[in-house]
């Protein structure tokens, strides 16, 4: 897999990760405004982000520690964490 390095990963990203990952919860839209609704009000709980962090990490070439990936509790937040993380990685 290739590694793409680029800010900035974007909502699109995480859901197409978090689908392939982890599959999708039918019961659920993720075609709507989801970026402050909690990973588990989604249907995705920690193993699921485990994987989608593991996913992540390989795809951008950034490490993710357990704590930034577990204290993101909406995508928003771990979009930012990964964004941030790019960027220092960048630097």
């Amino acid at each position: 897999m290739t590694t793409t390095n680029t800010l900035p990963f974007t909502v699109d990203d995480l859901l197409r990760i978090l689908v392939e990952s982890a599959g999708a919860d039918e019961t659920f839209n993720l075609d709507g405004d989801i970026l402050d609704t909690g990973f588990e009000q989604l249907g995705y709980e920690s193993l699921a982000l485990l994987e989608t962090g593991s996913r992540i990490e390989r795809e951008y070439g950034i490490s993710l520690d357990d704590t930034e990936l577990t204290g993101s509790s909406t995508p928003r937040q771990l979009i930012e964490t990964v964004n941030g993380l790019i960027a220092a990685a960048a630097a």
